[in-house]
């Protein structure tokens, strides 16, 4: 995942620590406030665990947060839109090529179809489905 996330452009900022999310007079996101760690001593268990660095505090400019904290695909959407199928685990069948679903003009990726994977899985999805709601929109 690692490799392919890489190839995404994600960037890893290891040993850092998120702190407070920064919201500018409107209340729209601006920034993500955090700071530098590092690993202490091992414990009895021989684990080091971190510890902030004082004084490393740093700001990293953003205008989208995703919480990415869930093990498991939230089922309010399956389990209110009529005419939408899902599977015997509850998850939203759709196309892998475009995120097509059952129901017209509803496209769909990431945990909510495959159930819990990888950020990577959920971001190629992403772009699947942009590329079919583009398509179908194009259409109309």
């Amino acid at each position: 995942e690692v490799h392919h996330a890489k190839e995404e452009g994600i960037i890893f900022d290891l040993l850092t620590n998120p702190t407070k999310i920064l919201v500018d007079d409107n209340g729209f996101v601006k920034g993500i406030e955090c700071i530098r760690m590092e690993l202490g001593e091992p414990d009895e268990s021989g684990r080091r665990r971190p510890q902030a660095v004082k004084g490393s505090e740093f700001v990293i400019d953003v205008d989208t947060v995703i919480m990415a904290l869930g093990t498991s695909p939230n089922p309010l959407i399956s389990s209110t839109t009529k005419g939408l199928e899902v599977n015997k685990y509850k998850c939203i069948v759709a196309s892998e090529e475009d995120g097509k679903t059952s129901k017209e003009g509803v496209y769909a990726g990431g945990d909510a179809v495959t159930g819990a994977a990888t950020v990577i899985l959920a971001m190629g999805a992403g772009k699947a489905a942009a590329k079919g709601i583009d398509e179908y929109l194009a259409s109309k």
